[in-house]
């Protein structure tokens, strides 16, 4: 990647401080960024989960492993900058450059956050949440559920508990272990087909998949800079066919490959806003990430398509028997409106008004998970938080920003790859 003169000089400036921030000329604003990008590497040497991608000039990271800060210096910087952008002068038609700003207020923000949780201080989930993501998810009681529950029950009528019913059922459309590089190819590709009819990559984009085991995710896009990711698929678990769009979609096209090679190639490099060349796992601009991922799926195969789509060819090389799915999709739809059910379980959970196995039982009573299933969504709750709300609170919220006064298809894309080139926050989608 060709660097900016702007970037060349931000990050000859933060080498020769060393410790020391970095003042820069007046108005540099791409001088502050680079002293933000080796606040956050800093903090990466305290927190292995917090950078979850970085692609920009490695003179930073080798400063900040040098200087080695302890996480009070970090967040001493870290408020003196947020102070600083706080005043700064942006030109009121410039729109842009002022999402550029708060962007890094935000990001600034949920840094400090992170860093009072890595001293020991403990925040309440909806405070935790709204400080690292910038959004709150509703709190929705059983009753809320118990109705969707009905609707489920009716759908599956049968004998015995409901959740083993529904797994019972869920279990006949597993892909088999020595198909599944086959379908997930052939999902993907398709993902990709629909994607680059309406927005366009850099030719050199491209991923590598790989099948791990023993995650507390279903799946992850490790980006690597110049338009490259690694996407991993956790074979932890039995995977249903539908999840092979769903993650298609969300971790390649038009979801997270999508969303960082769009970052990288209008922002930092035709821009040469260096800070969006790190992304910081908790921070706001997750919620946009997992929203924007989630809700691709929908963008990309509207109304019925995915159910033609899956029937018509992921179904074979499966070698499922497509007689149910019909019912089957039913299902997913009715079990989609059980989503906010896993926030209630993370959120009782981590406030420690229930512990993991009711958190557990939680789980399968109301999002209707298997046991197995639901023990490995407690791992995520203990590695990752209230990064849950960013899944389907971020899909509601990019859903409604996207689709508000757009009814055309392709200016609801058009929308939404603006979203995906921007440094919109959540607060921006309301």
């Amino acid at each position: 990647m060709k660097l900016p003169n702007s970037i060349i000089l931000a990050t000859i400036l933060v080498a020769a401080c060393g410790n020391e921030p970095v003042e820069g000329p007046a108005g540099d604003l791409d001088a502050l960024a680079a002293e933000y990008l080796f606040l956050e590497l800093s903090m990466g040497l305290h927190d292995s989960a917090h950078v979850d991608a970085y692609f920009g000039p490695e003179e930073i990271r080798t400063n900040a492993e040098s200087a080695a800060l302890p996480l009070t210096e970090i967040e001493s910087r870290a408020s003196t900058m947020a102070t600083r952008l706080l005043n700064w002068p942006v030109e009121p038609a410039d729109a842009m450059q002022s999402a550029r700003v708060d962007n890094l207020v935000q990001r600034l923000g949920a840094l400090n956050t992170r860093i009072a949780m890595r001293k020991g201080e403990t925040f309440s989930f909806d405070v935790e949440s709204r400080t690292l993501f910038g959004a709150a998810a509703p709190d929705h009681d059983a009753g809320h559920f118990e109705a969707i529950l009905d609707d489920v029950d009716t759908l599956l009528k049968g004998e015995g508990d409901l959740s083993a019913r529904v797994n019972r059922f869920r279990d006949q459309f597993v892909i088999p272990p020595d198909r599944l590089a086959a379908v997930f190819d052939a999902a993907i590709a398709e993902c990709r087909r629909r994607t680059l009819l309406y927005i366009d990559l850099p030719e050199n984009e491209s991923f590598e998949l790989e099948y791990v085991n023993d995650k507390p995710w279903s799946g992850y896009n490790w980006y690597q800079g110049n338009s490259q990711s690694l996407i991993q698929i956790n074979t932890d678990l039995p995977i249903f066919i539908s999840r092979a769009v769903d993650l298609g979609c969300h971790e390649g096209y038009p979801g997270h490959h999508t969303l960082n090679a769009l970052l990288e190639k209008n922002l930092v490099e035709d821009r040469g806003w260096i800070e969006f060349s790190l992304y910081p796992l908790f921070s706001p601009q997750s919620l946009i990430a997992e929203g924007s991922g989630n809700y691709g799926v929908d963008l990309a195969f509207p109304g019925s398509e995915r159910v033609e789509f899956e029937k018509k060819i992921l179904f074979p090389l499966a070698g499922l028997d497509p007689s149910e799915a019909d019912r089957y999709y039913e299902l997913l739809e009715l079990m989609s409106r059980l989503d906010y059910a896993g926030n209630e379980a993370a959120r009782d959970y981590l406030n420690g008004t229930i512990d993991r196995e009711q958190a557990a039982q939680w789980l399968v009573d109301y999002s209707l998970s298997s046991p197995e299933r639901a023990r490995q969504r407690t791992d995520f709750f203990d590695t990752y938080r209230s990064y849950v709300i960013n899944y389907n609170l971020g899909k509601d919220m990019v859903r409604e920003y996207v689709e508000r006064d757009t009814e055309d298809h392709a200016a609801r894309w058009q929308k939404f790859e603006q979203l995906l080139s921007s440094p919109m926050s959540p607060a921006d989608l309301q």
